[in-house]
């Protein structure tokens, strides 16, 4: 049976996306993986209201992490200082099924480290960001309710695919 990934991650939103996600599914294949990318599936022309489009995609995608053995994550900063929110659900989704996830970041350190040099216009005083608010201080890359149940690897989807194929293979 061939191991399913489901490629969750902002790369919905370039404006190569399909090819984004085609690269992606290359690359998952190289791991002896089939990746299942949020835009194999297309909204039917027949759904044009935008709140029937939304919810349309919202059960695909569902329907294709019920299908995945295991969940990658582009959890970068995404417009902000925060990861994607439509992925963080699709992590907290996977989680709560029992799926592997492994997410990737650019760059290493605590979520306050990472803020400061890549936001740093986010950042105040040491430990709190610009609006005076803690950040959180457990020396962990992301909020701990992504930072604990995923495995979280420094650099990009190959790193992190070799960390799934390594959790997949001690399964065995």
């Amino acid at each position: 049976m061939d191991v399913r990934i489901y490629l969750a991650g902002p790369g919905v939103f370039r404006p190569d996306a399909l090819e984004h996600g085609e690269r992606l599914k290359a690359l998952c294949a190289e791991f002896g993986f089939v990746g299942l990318y949020p835009l194999d599936k297309q909204v039917p022309a027949h759904i044009t209201a935008a709140r029937e489009q939304a919810a349309w995609i919202y059960r695909a995608n569902l329907e294709l992490l019920d299908q995945a053995d295991g969940v990658l994550a582009d959890l970068n900063f995404f417009r902000g200082g925060e990861p994607d929110s439509g992925t963080c659900f699709e992590v907290g989704y996977a989680v709560a099924r029992g799926k592997t996830v492994v997410g990737y970041l650019e760059g290493a350190g605590s979520y306050a480290e990472r803020l400061q040099r890549q936001l740093p216009h986010l950042c105040g005083q040491p430990g709190f960001d610009c609006d005076g608010l803690q950040l959180e201080a457990f020396d962990l890359p992301l909020n701990l309710m992504l930072a604990v149940p995923a495995q979280l690897v420094t650099g990009g989807p190959r790193e992190a695919l070799r960390c799934l194929a390594n959790e997949f293979t001690e399964r065995r």
